[in-house]
């Protein structure tokens, strides 16, 4: 149940995220994010692009430990796969 619930949050923050890129009233970057973030232990797309927003800002690192600690003390982010040289 949690799982699905969990999904239909994340694809309901995806879509405001859309319409916020084109309506000025909603932060659309913001509400991306949230459901790239509840995505991501789901879909495996979302957690390369969760990945990647952790790669290009590490310090968005402690901030998603500390939502991670709010939403569910289980949830883990995806592993990232490790750098190429």
């Amino acid at each position: 149940m949690r799982r699905i619930i969990r999904i239909t949050l994340g694809v309901v923050f995806i879509v405001l995220g859309i319409l916020g890129l084109f309506l000025p009233v909603l932060q659309g970057v913001l509400f991306l994010i949230i459901g790239v973030f509840l995505l991501a232990s789901q879909i495996p797309l979302f957690a390369r692009i969760f990945c990647w927003i952790q790669e290009k800002f590490p310090a968005l690192e402690r901030l998603v430990e500390r939502m991670r600690e709010r939403v569910h003390h289980e949830w883990h982010p995806p592993p990232c796969p490790p750098e190429k040289d």
